[in-house]
């Protein structure tokens, strides 16, 4: 491992936490490729699974923040645990649903109670932030976050359809369970890195998403969402009309390892200028990277295609990071991190229905221009808003209105 890595895990606790969150953010990749493989298998229904999958993504963009406003006020322990509980009772329910052939109904509210799931990503992020705030092993531990993101994505499809097409249906999610149940309460077992909660008074003003900043970053994430989740929809599409469908885990896999070689990398550099500056960069290189895709031929010309445009996710995404920690009141940074990540998953949503409408209409290639207008959003949407990134809030521990009357008091 580089030196800056070990350096980083240096800090007492640094590598239980971060084993946790990993296990903990398996279920973020496994989960709803999961649901879509165990439905198609038992029913035969892949309008229902679809629906159920978009269900528990829509559900998780709804709770996902609510839950993460409730740790930045009680602790990661108080609220990761209850919210976890609910979130596998839902899961067992779906489970047992779909195997003794309950109503449509009790799916779809399983469905929903999924997205409780809370975001163990901004959990590890947040502790991080608490390890090192203001200081340079602050950017590698982002850039490792998203080196694990990237794993997870590479690794948890496989492990998931793997399991419900080889051992039973119910395999993949049943797997995806457990890890967030081993992965969350070994997480908030580790009490030393848990960043303190802040008291009410200090969150006064509302939520996260009332800062100009976050506002941009999560729009755009939006658009950015959608190429995710188009370039998912129609590369399996692709593929399967080459008549290799099976290849494109393969192709997606090698797409979540050009940004997990990027992100590494980039975790490595000291990188002077502006965060806005560089991410407003990497939306634009995102959105660029897209348009070779309307040129695809083949599978092979696919995957180099899609390695490169994978260089250019981690970097953005951990400058995002750094930009929410600059645009966000420390007592919400958990929120203002979900928000990020809820936006995301809005956009994958919106992504993976639209390109699928088109794919049904003119084929899988046309597709393929869905991320390319995806992206050329996500720019207009970046531009617009760059001057409102550009000016970061002072970093304090409670809201603008607090500050404020601190200081005044101060001088008085």
């Amino acid at each position: 491992m580089p030196s800056p890595y070990r350096a980083l895990f240096a800090a007492p606790g640094s590598k239980g936490f971060t084993t946790a969150g990993l296990l903990g953010r398996m279920p973020l990749s496994m989960m709803g490729i999961g649901v879509v493989t165990m439905i198609s298998q038992v029913t035969g229904r892949y309008g229902l699974a679809g629906g159920l999958s978009a269900t528990m993504a829509l559900s998780a963009a709804v709770f996902g923040p609510q839950i993460s406003r409730l740790v930045d006020r009680h602790g990661q322990r108080r609220v990761l645990r209850p919210a976890t509980l609910v979130a596998l009772a839902a899961a067992t329910g779906l489970l047992l649903a779909t195997h003794f052939d309950w109503p449509d109904w009790v799916l779809f509210l399983c469905a929903a109670g999924i997205g409780c799931v809370p975001s163990i990503g901004a959990m590890t992020r947040a502790r991080w932030a608490y390890l090192y705030r203001g200081k340079p092993q602050l950017h590698t531990a982002y850039a490792f976050e998203s080196v694990v993101d990237e794993i997870c994505f590479i690794f948890g499809p496989i492990i998931s359809i793997g399991l419900s097409t080889v051992w039973f249906p119910e395999a993949g999610p049943l797997l995806a369970a457990c890890f967030l149940a081993a992965g969350v309460f070994w997480l908030t077992s580790q009490r030393a890195t848990e960043p303190p909660p802040h008291p009410r008074e200090h969150h006064t003003g509302g939520s996260a998403l009332r800062s100009a900043g976050l506002q941009v970053l999560v729009a755009t994430f939006v658009a950015t969402g959608a190429i995710f989740g188009a370039v998912d929809v129609v590369t399996v599409a692709f593929a399967d009309e080459q008549g290799h469908k099976g290849a494109a885990s393969v192709v997606l896999a090698v797409y979540a390892a050009g940004s997990c070689l990027a992100g590494a990398v980039f975790g490595l550099l000291r990188l002077g200028g502006a965060p806005a500056r560089r991410w407003a960069l990497g939306v634009c290189t995102m959105a660029v990277s897209m348009i070779p895709l309307l040129l695809v031929g083949n599978l092979p010309f696919l995957a180099v295609a899609l390695f490169v445009a994978g260089l250019s996710i981690a970097p953005t995404m951990i400058t995002t990071m750094a930009l929410v920690e600059l645009h966000v009141p420390r007592a919400k940074l958990t929120e203002g991190m979900t928000w990020v990540s809820t936006g995301l998953m809005v956009g994958v949503a919106l992504g993976s229905s639209l390109s699928g409408w088109v794919i049904d209409t003119a084929g899988a290639r046309a597709g393929y221009g869905v991320p390319v207008a995806a992206g050329a959003v996500a720019v207009a949407v970046g531009f617009l808003g760059y001057r409102r990134l550009s000016r970061p809030v002072p970093q304090r521990e409670g809201t603008h209105e607090q500050h404020s009357e601190r200081e005044e008091r101060h001088l008085a």
